[in-house]
């Protein structure tokens, strides 16, 4: 009984406390029947969705739009890697190595979905449960992909990344190629300078909402963090025992509104 009550303690004295509980038995229910959704494929696949993701009803309303921001600069970076795959083919017609090629195909079939399930998720699940050890893995793969996409748009020769280095440095030797070369550049610097305000947003609401390194170690140590049920159930358990578990105050720490960027 002690063991129960500390684990529900440290996951009710959340930032989203209020919001668990005005919405528990639509989630409830959810939690049950949902069905994974996400990636969207044919029925006929052999391959089956993977994550169950629907953003209006699992993440805190005033954070939809953050989260839902996030996931349109996700699916952004993807376009980008795909618009580099077509820049190095014109890169290599226009003279180029071939190597820029291969690696900018390796780029777009291994970051694509590896950046939504390394950044995207744990950002999604750190909203939707007020998990700090989730919120502690964005900010860490984050921040890295960050620095990659830096250096994508940078344009180091040999890396498979059309940026403004090999861009500019290319027009000397074939116009129409690097004109080809120079939207990937583009998108490129778009993308590196979205990440960066993300990643200073998500920071500022986590930090404004009480949260801190110590808080995801708890998690940790708990194995909270584990899944979203342990968490469920103890806003459940409170929900049922009623008076014979320790009353908390009704105000609770939150995050501050998501707001223009």
């Amino acid at each position: 009984m002690k063991l129960l009550s500390s684990t529900i303690t440290s996951s009710v004295n959340t930032p989203f406390t209020s919001w668990h509980q005005g919405h528990r038995p639509h989630r409830d229910l959810t939690m049950t029947e949902r069905a994974n959704n996400f990636p969207p494929l044919p029925a006929f696949f052999r391959i089956k969705p993977c994550f169950y993701q629907n953003i209006d009803e699992e993440i805190p309303q005033p954070y939809c739009q953050l989260v839902r921001r996030v996931y349109n600069l996700w699916i952004l970076y993807s376009i980008t890697l795909c618009v580099n795959v077509v820049s190095c083919i014109a890169w290599w017609a226009g003279g180029g190595s071939a190597v820029n090629f291969g690696l900018a195909l390796l780029w777009l079939l291994l970051f694509s979905p590896c950046s939504y399930t390394c950044w995207f998720r744990p950002l999604y699940k750190a909203f939707r449960a007020d998990s700090s050890f989730n919120f502690m893995a964005f900010f860490f793969i984050f921040f890295l992909q960050c620095v990659l996409a830096f250096i994508q748009t940078l344009g180091i020769a040999g890396w498979g990344a059309c940026g403004w280095i090999a861009t500019v440095l290319f027009f000397s030797t074939n116009v129409g190629s690097a004109v080809v070369m120079l939207f990937s550049a583009v998108l490129f610097t778009i993308v590196t300078v979205l990440m960066g305000l993300v990643l200073i947003r998500v920071h500022r609401l986590y930090r404004g909402g009480g949260g801190s390194f110590q808080r995801a170690q708890e998690e940790w140590s708990t194995g909270v963090w584990k899944s979203a049920p342990v968490r469920e159930a103890g806003f459940n358990a409170i929900a049922e025992s009623g008076p014979s578990l320790p009353q908390y105050p009704a105000a609770v720490p939150s995050y501050p509104e998501s707001g223009p960027w």
